[in-house]
């Protein structure tokens, strides 16, 4: 895998996937830019990607749930660094937990705006620019509910079942033009998030999972990076699961 003179954008780079697979790219000699909200945290993992000698990372500070702000962002990147080669497109949340008769339109608005617009408004505005160039690969963070059903969150299912569509649908339409376009859908994966979740629900958690534990970021960062390479060249329109086999399953 390699990643030299290649130009990489990941959005939601200040942690958890989003910066294990801007610390692999960076480590196979990839220029990196990282887009996210806390710009403190952006400037520090940068520097320690740069700390370690071989490709290097930037950082924009976005919130890519405001149109204006993604763009701009992606812009910046752009006039920074050149043309964009590949692009992980990470960023998103989890919105309000409640049924159905509790959810808010506040609540809906913005997971959509987050986990399916943010998506469309990026995809619109880089993709045609890959196809012109006839190169491009780009990845989508969905979820193990872009598949199945869950309760309790409507609008996150909602949102997620989006993202695949739309990726799904510039896959379709990037592919004559040697533009690949992906989605992975972690599974229980240690972020900070879920790092804040008390351990006997953590245990609870990887009981159900196949492999009888949590994910690790650096596992999924290696999946999204080899989505991004060259080295998945024939590969597009695909939904990939790491979760340690807990979509192949039924629950009993």
């Amino acid at each position: 895998m390699d990643f030299t003179g290649r130009h990489v954008v990941i959005t939601g780079g200040s942690s958890g996937i989003g910066r294990a697979t801007a610390e692999r790219i960076a480590d196979h000699g990839g220029t990196v830019t990282l887009i996210a909200r806390r710009p403190k945290v952006l400037q520090e993992v940068a520097a320690a990607i740069n700390a370690g000698g071989k490709g290097s990372a930037d950082w924009i500070a976005a919130d890519v749930g405001v149109q204006s702000e993604a763009i701009a962002a992606l812009d910046e990147a752009v006039a920074r660094h050149g043309p964009i080669d590949a692009l992980f497109l990470n960023a998103g949340t989890n919105g309000q937990f409640s049924p159905l008769a509790g959810y808010t339109d506040e609540a809906l608005e913005q997971v959509m705006r987050i986990n399916a617009l943010s998506l469309f408004w990026s995809l619109r505005h880089v993709a045609p620019a890959m196809m012109a160039r006839g190169k491009g690969a780009i990845l989508v963070t969905g979820s193990l509910a872009s598949e199945r059903g869950m309760v309790g969150n409507p609008g996150y299912l909602a949102s997620k079942h989006a993202a695949q569509g739309i990726a799904r649908a510039v896959a379709m339409e990037a592919a004559p033009h040697g533009v690949r376009c992906n989605i992975m859908h972690p599974g229980f994966i240690l972020t900070d998030m879920l790092a804040e979740v008390p351990e006997e629900v953590q245990r609870g958690m990887a009981a159900i999972v196949p492999q009888q534990r949590i994910g690790r970021p650096e596992e999924a960062a290696a999946v999204a990076a080899f989505l991004l390479s060259d080295d998945a060249s024939h590969v597009t329109c695909q939904s990939l699961a790491v979760d340690g086999g807990l979509l192949g399953t039924l629950r009993m």
